[in-house]
């Protein structure tokens, strides 16, 4: 009869290299794993402690049908590799089941069925809608300061205390702790990643802080319900009442705690009541359909595309400003408060920012006069006016033919104080003989955000001498950060693909051969002498190589030496 080891060995080794890595990945296996071949994989992976990690993977409806012994061939239960391939359980995971049933015999119970929620309250639903809103706001601000410096993530993947306190300081988050909520929801609709150790944004999260407040709610949503766990999604698409996830997965003790974040993060976005009823919005989107933000757009605040521009320098918007113009006038003005209606304040160092994105005077008295319902004030279009007059005086250049970059400026004044700033000491400049510019060994880019981030009028020039606008940071794709499985465990796949075969008997006899002598094991071989008939030998076994088997006979206290393609069987004695 094959052992359980054998036969899952085999059953590993028939798989391809991504469902192999997809079963390493689920099982929570190191990519760094000492193991030399599939028959190490299969013992590993029927190890107890092992096992019953896995089972804490599994939600009720698995553990009932691995219980009764109906396990399926597919599933979560066999890309764990707890069946084999007729959906029997290995005897060692039989076993680890009878103890689970023994320690804790509720996990193996059918729970109730959760009652279908009622409809909620319009009241209710108000309150939810206008969280929503609030919540993708606040998104929105997290989003923006990622742009313009990504967020630090600790060793342990939360955002660093600097940057939560950062965010907190702006009003773009109210608690420190809302920030990994936040970043959950942004990660799941793929508008945010985390890349090495920190937080950055991706095309898609640009594109999102343009749309009305109503498709921004319906992206989170959908992402939000894409991200859930496999044990509380349906068959339709959908997912189970909230009132049923805590009882999913019983067997994982971290689970109860994970389901009520998710509850959590629901309600930030509209989705979950604190008083018992579903909105309709919900309800459709846990019966599988698209994330319909039409029923809950009754109930969001009535945004606004228009402001009111003062002679203080600042902008007062009367409601929620249409995001799209929010995210042009934030480009220009600083946001000093934000509520139903927010105010804005010219400065010139904003002004000088937004014209370092590629805005021009001219583009922004446009954008001002279809924004403002007061037109432009005197003081601001003079603003306007002598930050562009300043704004390009120094110019950053590359130089092809030295590979250095040039500083220029028609103003001497201001190349004397950046020749003396010593907040610009690390880009090296230096006054060549017979030139009247800067050179830096530094790239141009670096050289001209230094510039920018100290106040100097900067603008970057291309090779041909035009302005040429530039960004701190190109977005990622959602993509790029997560490496796939199969990538991850690769080099694991071909240390098992090149170890022993599992075809035969050969490469498991070699494998039980090479262990007893690396244990330096007693074990009992039996060889097939030349006349046919087969003879026991007890052996200490001490060396294999060259297709022979050494080992010290203590009934005869003599070395043997067997050639292994006679060896029938090996056993432990």
């Amino acid at each position: 009869m094959v052992s359980d080891a054998r036969a899952l060995a085999t059953r590993l080794a028939d798989l391809g290299d991504a469902a192999l890595a997809r079963t390493l990945a689920a099982r929570g296996v190191s990519p760094q794993a000492p193991w030399h071949d599939f028959f190490d994989a299969a013992e590993a992976l029927l190890d107890p402690a092992s096992i019953d990690r896995a089972l804490t993977r599994l939600d009720r409806r698995d553990l009932l049908s691995l219980h009764a012994g109906s396990g399926s061939a597919d599933g979560a239960v066999a890309r764990l590799a707890l069946v084999d391939q007729d959906g029997v359980a290995y005897a060692p995971v039989a076993d680890r089941v009878a103890a689970a049933v023994v320690a804790a015999p509720e996990a193996f119970t059918a729970p109730p069925t959760a009652p279908e929620p009622a409809s909620a309250d319009p009241r209710s639903a108000a309150a939810a809608a206008e969280r929503a809103f609030t919540t993708a706001g606040s998104l929105a601000d997290v989003l923006l300061a990622c742009l313009h410096t990504p967020l630090a993530r600790t060793g342990a993947g939360p955002v660093s205390a600097a940057d939560r306190r950062r965010l907190t300081d702006a009003g773009a988050i109210e608690f420190a702790d809302d920030l990994e909520d936040l970043l959950a929801s942004a990660a799941a609709a793929g508008l945010a990643t985390p890349h090495e150790r920190e937080w950055a944004v991706t095309e898609a999260g640009e594109r999102w802080l343009e749309a009305p407040t109503s498709q921004r709610w319906a992206t989170i949503a959908e992402g939000f319900r894409a991200r859930l766990p496999d044990g509380l999604r349906t068959s339709g698409g959908g997912f189970l009442p909230p009132d049923a996830w805590p009882e999913v997965y019983p067997l994982d003790p971290e689970w109860p705690a994970h389901a009520e974040r998710l509850r959590r993060i629901g309600a930030r976005w509209g989705l979950f009541a604190d008083a018992p009823g579903e909105f309709p919005w919900t309800a459709a989107l846990r019966a599988g359909d698209e994330a319909d933000a039409a029923t809950m757009a009754p109930y969001l605040p009535a945004e606004i595309d228009r402001v009111y521009l003062q002679a203080d320098l600042t902008a007062i918007a009367p409601g929620p400003l249409a995001p799209a113009l929010d995210l042009r006038l934030r480009s220009i003005a600083v946001r000093e408060s934000r509520a139903q209606a927010s105010t804005y304040r010219f400065t010139a160092e904003s002004l000088g920012a937004g014209m370092t994105e590629g805005e021009t005077a001219g583009s922004m008295r446009e954008f001002l006069s279809e924004l403002s319902l007061t037109g432009i004030p005197q003081p601001l279009d003079y603003l306007i006016d002598s930050t562009a007059s300043r704004h390009g005086l120094v110019r950053v250049r590359a130089d092809e033919a030295t590979g250095r970059t040039r500083v220029e400026s028609t103003d001497d004044g201001l190349l004397e104080a950046i020749t003396v700033d010593q907040a610009l000491r690390p880009l090296g400049l230096l006054v060549l003989e017979g030139d009247d510019a800067l050179s830096s060994r530094v790239a141009r880019d670096a050289v001209y955000w230094t510039l920018a981030d100290a106040r100097y009028p900067v603008v970057a020039v291309d090779a041909n001498g035009r302005t040429e606008s530039i960004h701190r940071r190109t977005a990622t794709t959602p993509s790029a950060p997560a490496a796939p499985p199969e990538q991850t465990y690769a080099r694991l796949i071909g240390t098992l693909r090149g170890g022993h075969g599992t075809e035969g008997e050969d490469g498991w006899l070699e494998r039980e051969l090479e262990q007893a002598v690396r244990a330096r094991a007693e074990i009992v071989v039996v060889v097939r002498m030349p006349d046919g008939s087969e003879r026991a030998f007890t052996l200490e076994a001490a060396g294999l190589g060259g297709g022979r088997l050494r080992g010290r006979d203590r009934a005869a206290d003599i070395e043997r030496t067997l050639p292994v393609s006679s060896i029938v069987s090996v056993s432990a004695a």
